[in-house]
């Protein structure tokens, strides 16, 4: 019987001899017995850490080998985070508002730019000539007009530094203090 119908009859062939459990494929059943021998055949290069399948080591490695983006140092660990960073040293601005035309680099981009048109914006922004600050700290009583100003300001209180340099460690409280930071690394 050829290995691809096996998979519509159900048959399961092949059996481990430590605990009978049954597989439908050969190689199954050899990865399955590492686990009764505690064998780990795949070590990875860089820290030496053992696995005992190639898929485990391969997703391993990833914390090792990220991507680099050339333009600035910017590291990433995956190849479709890469790309879509890319488009931003490109100026290629592929995703397009369907109200004004105006254009971005993400299509998350055009999502936030959305709310320009919602009126939801024209709400938060007229705070500033009102003065008025609706949201407060319930720590120190510091008043914001946007949430996302309080949401950040909390972050003191808390002690919390979310984001982190990849070549040095030195953490921040805010993105943007990390992207301004991440220019020594690139020169």
């Amino acid at each position: 019987m050829n290995k691809h119908q096996v998979t519509h009859t159900g048959q399961r062939p092949y059996s481990c001899d430590v605990c009978n459990k049954t597989f439908r494929y050969r190689s199954n059943m050899k990865n399955h017995l590492l686990r009764h021998t505690g064998q780990h055949p795949y070590s990875c290069d860089v820290c030496k850490k053992t696995f005992s399948l190639k898929s485990y080591m391969k997703i391993h490695q990833l914390i090792h080998c990220p991507y680099v983006c050339e333009v600035c140092n910017k590291t990433f660990s995956q190849k479709s985070h890469i790309k879509s960073h890319l488009l931003m040293h490109s100026g290629q601005r592929s995703y397009s508002c369907d109200v004004c035309k105006k254009t971005f680099t993400r299509k998350s981009y055009v999502k936030t730019h959305m709310h320009i048109h919602s009126g939801q914006h024209v709400k938060t922004h007229m705070r500033i000539h009102s003065g008025q600050r609706p949201y407060a700290c319930d720590v120190c009583n510091k008043t914001f007009s946007q949430k996302s100003h309080i949401l950040s300001h909390k972050l003191i209180h808390s002690g919390q530094r979310p984001y982190s340099c990849g070549v040095c460690k030195k953490t921040f409280r805010q993105r943007f203090n990390l992207n301004r930071h991440q220019r020594i690394h690139s020169g």
